[in-house]
């Protein structure tokens, strides 16, 4: 299955980070690959304690958020988030584990760091055994089709 957790609410990392727990507490690997966050996410030192069972990386080596780079050091972290793509495809043909999580993977199409035709290449390489939740903000026809299933998260504020 392939399942995306979208929605301009809060809580789309965190529902596929509740999935890989569930996953690993049923004896499944997980490998997640966090994209656009920087380097320094306390929640990625938290799930290190949880390996073998859940592997979490991020290859970008920046401190900071994408978008607060400059446009030099975008150039660099888009080589490195390149290179989690190709990890995330080597990761789909080798059978390495049973859940992938591409962790705002959809914010690289948002800033063009890869086409949708990028990301099909990747999912491409999935067997029919291994799962992969996608999570982002923004949601296409082209991407939906490429999901069996898609949770959309948002934020209500009720007044007081």
């Amino acid at each position: 299955m392939i399942h995306i957790y979208s929605g301009d609410g809060h809580g789309k990392s965190p529902a596929a980070m509740g999935r890989a727990i569930q996953a690993a507490a049923q004896g499944e690997n997980v490998v997640i690959i966090q994209f656009l966050k920087g380097k320094s996410d306390e929640t990625s030192e938290f799930f290190k304690r949880l390996e073998p069972e859940i592997k979490i990386f991020s290859f970008e080596k920046s401190d900071a958020v994408f978008e607060e780079l400059s446009k030099e050091r975008q150039f660099e972290e888009i080589q490195n988030i390149k290179n989690g793509m190709n990890y995330a495809r080597k990761v789909l043909s080798t059978g390495e584990c049973d859940v992938l999580i591409l962790d705002e993977v959809l914010g690289l199409l948002d800033n063009n760091i890869i086409t949708i035709d990028d990301l099909k290449q990747v999912l491409d390489a999935k067997s029919e055994e291994t799962d992969i939740i996608m999570t982002g903000i923004q949601l296409s026809d082209e991407i939906c089709v490429l999901a069996d299933e898609i949770s959309k998260i948002e934020t209500l504020k009720f007044p007081n």
